[in-house]
């Protein structure tokens, strides 16, 4: 098992390919990509569990499937994806896509239509328990994603299964394509929400690598809930410039400041 030193390397690590990955054509979800890197290392590096054919016997549903890039990184750093294919990034013909489709390796579901993904990690895992599989699900959905009814008519589901092997992780980074959700549909207090619909809840600062690290240790344990981590997310975390970004949705910006952003980030 790694320390949480040797996590912080890695998010390091991931955080730079995000940055190269954009840097190709200019534009990309790179914000995403830097605020989600301490959660991909402390998943797809810590917790995550292999089956015994050299995969992983857990599996990472992206409900939020602009948040690819994050993935994509992971899976870079993992062996998976070669340095040259992630630099097609959102280019044609890549299947390096920024909404990539069910099929692609590391990639179960198709993500883009927003809302979906935990009704289908919801049919995962309850898969799971008929095949007798430990297999833990983790589900990642956005904050603003939790606008769409489908999200809590699958919570109610989860928890009325008694999905333990469930965890569903809330990218809280406080920003749509039309802003800030608070002003287009607010979806706070999200904890008490999910807690109301029966899960095992809490609420971490996910840029502080090693407290998001205990919250998914404690979502790991068994239990007849479901679980539901929100984390809270700085978009552009680990480049100064971005964090204050105007357009740190999407960016789409010169070679210079893709240049800056990994001096920055270094």
């Amino acid at each position: 098992m790694s320390s949480d030193q040797e996590l912080a390397e890695i998010a390091t690590s991931l955080r730079r390919r995000c940055l190269r990955m954009c840097r190709g054509r200019g534009r990309g979800y790179a914000g995403q990509g830097l605020a989600l890197a301490d959660l991909m290392a402390v998943l797809y590096f810590d917790q995550m569990r292999r089956g015994t054919d050299g995969g992983f016997l857990d599996r990472l549903v992206l409900s939020t499937g602009h948040s690819a890039i994050a993935v994509f990184s992971a899976l870079g750093e993992l062996g998976l994806y070669n340095e040259d294919e992630l630099a097609t990034y959102g280019q044609d013909g890549s299947r390096i896509e920024e909404s990539p489709l069910s099929g692609t390796p590391g990639f179960p579901i198709t993500g883009g239509s927003l809302g979906q993904g935990l009704s289908q990690s919801v049919g995962f895992a309850l898969a799971d328990r008929l095949a007798g599989s430990e297999a833990r699900t983790f589900c990642i959905v956005s904050d603003g994603e939790l606008q769409e009814g489908q999200v809590w008519e699958a919570a109610m589901s989860a928890s009325h299964y008694r999905l333990g092997s469930l965890v569903v992780l809330i990218d809280n980074n406080r920003m749509q394509a039309d802003g800030d959700p608070a002003q287009v549909m607010a979806v706070e207090p999200i904890d008490e929400k999910f807690a109301a619909f029966g899960f095992e809840v809490r609420r971490v600062t996910a840029n502080d690598l090693p407290a998001m690290r205990a919250a998914v240790r404690w979502a790991t344990a068994p239990s007849e809930r479901p679980y539901a981590i929100v984390c809270d997310t700085v978009l552009g975390f680990g480049v100064p410039s971005f964090v204050n970004y105007a357009k740190v949705h999407y960016i789409n910006a010169p070679d210079e400041v893709w240049q800056q952003a990994l001096v920055e980030l270094d």
